[in-house]
């Protein structure tokens, strides 16, 4: 019996949730240092023997899809567009088959600098979205979050995925109180405009130690009402396991513009309806962005664990996910990685 023809095994945790989308970050570098994700010094990256291989990689994602039932794949960091083998990796991906029969889905998350460049062999080898950050408009704004003068590059970049065929071009956006809230509305009309599909997303202590202040943190309520001083914004159905609120945008006169989101994980968590597991770059499973505990992955596929042994290990791990991440609770703490080391 191959393993595509093995039963799926499925990763259904204790709560009834059952995970079919796939995060896996590729590496913890980036080239930025924005201030809601690590220091301005950056940080100690993973040793590069840590580091999964693109076979390891491949191997953990084909594991997922044929034996777990996942059949959504996103591909994070750091910054993934740092990863030599990236195009190699996602068009091994493709050739993979979900229970579903066909190829999984293939989506990148990326801050866009130097996506100009690789879209056309990224979208050859087969990726069909892209989410790209985008914090301000403001050249100086923008360098001051980031921490590198990089705007003109990461627009760039959204023109050359849109021009590809990635429809639709996602924008992620975090807002912070007085930082970029002034950008809300400017970056709406930006993306309206191109047809460009915008999130705001709530603020996570998943930055530098100390460094998430909830009253700092812009909600999404409050985003929302300043998109209704200047747009009509009509719910959108059919949210799912989706992190993101819709609305469907409309001006004034009723003519409709397009869509915006909110992902307000902290505010009106979504944990109930998550579908998702994550790999790390050096090979840790995580059951939720915020857990405190991994499970190793790397060691036993480097000493010679059959696939199924993995697919058994992932299992285990995913049914002790927790009820929700606990921003809420009294002794919440936040994980000891950073965003850029778990992987968005």
């Amino acid at each position: 019996m191959t393993l595509a023809t093995q039963p799926t095994l499925g990763l259904r945790d204790a709560h009834g949730r059952v995970a079919r989308d796939l995060r896996v970050s590729l590496t913890d570098r980036c080239n930025l240092r924005c201030s809601y994700c690590m220091p301005a010094e950056g940080l100690a990256w993973l040793p590069g023997r840590t580091i999964l291989t693109d076979t390891e990689v491949v191997r953990l994602v084909r594991v997922a899809v044929e034996l777990l039932g996942v059949d959504t794949v996103r591909f994070t960091g750091g910054e993934p567009l740092l990863r030599p083998g990236l195009a190699g990796i996602i068009a091994a991906v493709r050739e993979l088959t979900t229970d579903r029969g066909g190829p999984p889905g293939v989506a990148l998350t990326t801050n866009g600098i130097g996506l100009d460049a690789h879209v056309a062999a990224l979208k050859a080898a087969g990726l069909e979205r892209v989410n790209v950050s985008l914090d301000s408009l403001n050249r100086q704004r923008y360098a001051a979050l980031a921490r590198r003068d990089r705007l003109p590059e990461v627009l760039a970049g959204l023109a050359a995925a849109e021009a590809a065929g990635l429809r639709p071009v996602k924008v992620n956006t975090v807002v912070m109180r007085g930082v970029n809230e002034v950008d809300v509305l400017p970056l709406a009309e930006y993306c309206l405009e191109r047809g460009y599909q915008l999130r705001f997303i709530e603020q996570m202590p998943l930055g530098p130690r100390h460094g998430w202040d909830r009253d700092a943190m812009v909600p999404a309520a409050e985003v929302l009402a300043r998109l209704q001083q200047h747009y009509r914004l009509i719910p959108l159905p059919g949210r799912g396991a989706a992190p993101s609120e819709d609305w469907q945008v409309l001006d004034a006169d009723g003519r409709v513009r397009g869509r915006i989101g909110v992902i307000a994980s902290v505010t009106r968590p979504f944990c109930g309806a998550c579908d998702r597991t994550r790999l790390t770059a050096d090979g840790q499973l995580r059951t939720c962005l915020f857990a405190r505990t991994e499970t190793d992955l790397r060691t036993p596929l480097r000493s010679g664990a059959t696939d199924l042994e993995l697919a058994e290990l992932w299992q285990g791990a995913h049914l002790t996910k927790a009820r929700g991440h606990g921003i809420d609770d009294p002794g919440f703490a936040p994980p000891v990685r950073t965003m850029s080391s778990i992987g968005g």
